[in-house]
């Protein structure tokens, strides 16, 4: 028995709608980190523990990767996202209530477990595109995924100006029931040829973890870039607020400006489809650890000093961005049978890179400031480009039919 999917192409009108949800559901993962200093004075959290606010989120998002995001190959596509969507609007609706920390930090694990709907998307576009043209379609879908997560912090920041942070949980929650039910009536159903059991699914993951070369090499260049794009996101606020006096509306208006980055997505998917990932990947690698290097000559508080931050952040946004959809081409590739599955081990391993950058972005920032920060990030950067160079000393992979560019020992 085989699968059952779409029997019509992917059609430009389906291609926007599931850009635009894939944007607005993983917004939800970044609404609150523009606003770590107000929710943490809010409910009681110290400067050092505020990381803690986005770390619970993408903690949610990884566990969700592992656990759920799997089940798309087993589980009818369309009911899976729509459940996820559930427990995403329920936790929104919870974070909007909270009056303290546990509560917030509980709601905010839930948001991330729920946002993992997006990554049941993502493998759901790839079932429906040939291979020659998968980069380039995938890449469309991911700008407007980028373009979401990026646009998130201003909208955030200006919706807390204007009401309070209480508001944009409130807002996200019934902006998540409009698209469930629009994917509820627009997306036809997949359901994926019988398979694994679920025990034997999640058996099988440890098994791809452990000798798939290219998810391996993958994930761990995104663990240090995107690592790096969450200790910049988390901590810069506290910097524009501390050294360069910004208001809220101010740092939205910053955060405006990193959605640049995300026209990095299509370009990427296109560059991939033409065989040219790795160059495309050193690239990438050299744009973030830039974007640290030049971040670290504002620390003065000049007009000037911000205009180099926002063209960092811009640089950063644009490297991580490209080298996420390389990544997630280079394994789209590998087979449609194991495809929802690398595709959460990839997202879990570089999310559990993002908990963390966020976790240390913000001790270190209490610590000793932007410098100190800035030069985590920068080292991050600098131990991607370290492990891809290790790439070079591999044993070359055996032949396949795939190109000699997407098996290289570099991923």
């Amino acid at each position: 028995m085989t699968e059952t999917t779409i029997p019509s192409p992917l059609n430009s009108r389906l291609t926007i709608l599931l850009a635009v949800a894939c944007g607005l559901i993983a917004a939800n993962l970044y609404y609150a980190q523009p606003l770590t200093g107000p929710i943490g004075q809010a409910l009681g959290l110290s400067a050092g523990s505020s990381g803690l606010i986005v770390t619970m989120t993408q903690a949610g998002y990884g566990l969700g990767l592992l656990l759920i995001v799997p089940l798309g190959d087993r589980f009818e596509n369309r009911r899976l996202m729509l459940c996820l969507l559930a427990i995403c609007i329920f936790a929104l609706v919870a974070a909007a209530m909270s009056t303290n920390a546990y509560a917030f930090l509980t709601a905010s694990f839930l948001i991330g477990v729920g946002a993992v709907a997006v990554q049941v998307l993502v493998p759901y576009v790839a079932h429906l595109v040939p291979i020659a043209t998968r980069g380039r379609v995938v890449g469309n879908v991911m700008g407007g995924l980028m373009f979401g997560i990026m646009m998130s912090r201003p909208i955030a920041s200006v919706i807390s100006q204007l009401l309070s942070w209480h508001a944009v949980f409130f807002i996200s929650a019934l902006v998540m029931a409009a698209v469930a039910l629009i994917l509820r009536l627009s997306l036809p159903q997949r359901q994926p040829a019988p398979g694994l059991r679920y025990g034997a699914m999640l058996t099988s993951m440890l098994h791809l973890a452990a000798t798939n070369r290219i998810l391996q090499r993958r994930s761990l260049y995104h663990v240090f870039l995107f690592g790096g794009f969450s200790l910049f996101w988390t901590t810069v606020p506290f910097l524009l607020k501390t050294t360069f006096h910004l208001s809220q509306n101010g740092i939205a208006l910053f955060a405006l400006a990193g959605v640049a980055g995300a026209v990095a997505a299509p370009i990427a998917g296109t560059i991939a489809d033409r065989g040219w990932s790795e160059p495309a990947t050193v690239f990438s690698m050299l744009a973030v650890a830039m974007a640290f290097l030049l971040s670290m000559f504002t620390d003065s508080g000049s007009p000037g000093e911000l205009g180099l931050l926002t063209a960092c952040a811009i640089l950063l946004d644009f490297g991580v961005t490209a080298n996420f959809v390389l990544g997630q081409r280079a394994l789209f590739i590998l087979g449609a049978d194991v495809r929802s599955r690398l595709n959460g081990l990839y997202m879990a391993f570089f999310f559990a890179g993002g908990a963390l950058g966020a976790l240390i972005g913000g001790w270190a920032y209490a610590r000793a400031g932007w410098t100190l920060a800035a030069s985590i990030g920068l080292g991050m950067a600098l131990a991607a480009i370290a492990y891809y160079c290790t790439g070079f000393l591999a044993k070359p992979s055996p032949p396949s039919s795939l190109s000699d560019k997407d098996t290289s020992p570099r991923g």
